[in-house]
């Protein structure tokens, strides 16, 4: 897939519009990024997702000077909002009521529904955002990535890193073994 494919292209066209300032009233289960209009909803998480989820955003929040949340809506555009299963922005920059501006990272977790080439595009688009990182974790091969601009996904086998911040991966996934 090339690279320069955006996370919209892989939206199925809808015949209802929704407006965004309803997308941004609405609690929706599962979540749903917002594309122009159109509603995609994410794929519905397992134990081990949530939990590994819940996991990773405590390893972050131990981090001096980072802030970690799951699930939390990210305007990348105009008329485009993503909902990353992990959103991580540096302690003195946190944006309310939801980020505008480029955060530090934007992770995503592979549930069982999920394509790995519309998750690549979804982190393509976090990065073209300014997000200065974006990571791809796979509960069922314990496998994990992080994301390049304009560059294939580089798997990374012992320490997850963004700017200087980095996570074990055995620490990770060593509550699941």
């Amino acid at each position: 897939m090339s690279p320069s494919r955006r996370y919209d292209e892989f939206v199925a066209v809808e015949s209802t519009l929704v407006p965004v300032e309803e997308y941004l009233r609405t609690t929706y289960k599962p979540a749903c990024d917002y594309i122009d209009g159109v509603l995609r909803p994410k794929a519905m998480p397992t134990w081990d997702h949530g939990y590994v989820q819940g996991r990773l955003t405590e390893l972050l929040n131990s981090r001096h000077g980072i802030k970690a949340a799951s699930e939390i809506t990210a305007r990348i555009r105009d008329g485009k909002y993503l909902v990353p299963n992990v959103v991580a922005q540096r302690s003195d920059r946190i944006q309310r009521p939801y980020p505008t501006d480029p955060v530090l990272l934007c992770v995503e977790i592979l549930s069982p529904d999920d394509r790995f080439s519309e998750v690549v595009v979804k982190c393509e688009d976090y990065l073209a955002w300014g997000a200065e990182g974006a990571w791809i974790i796979d509960l069922q091969t314990r496998q994990a990535w992080e994301c390049q601009t304009g560059g294939r996904p580089h798997e990374v086998t012992d320490v997850l890193t963004v700017a200087e911040f980095s996570i074990s991966i055995s620490d990770l996934f060593a509550p699941l073994d």
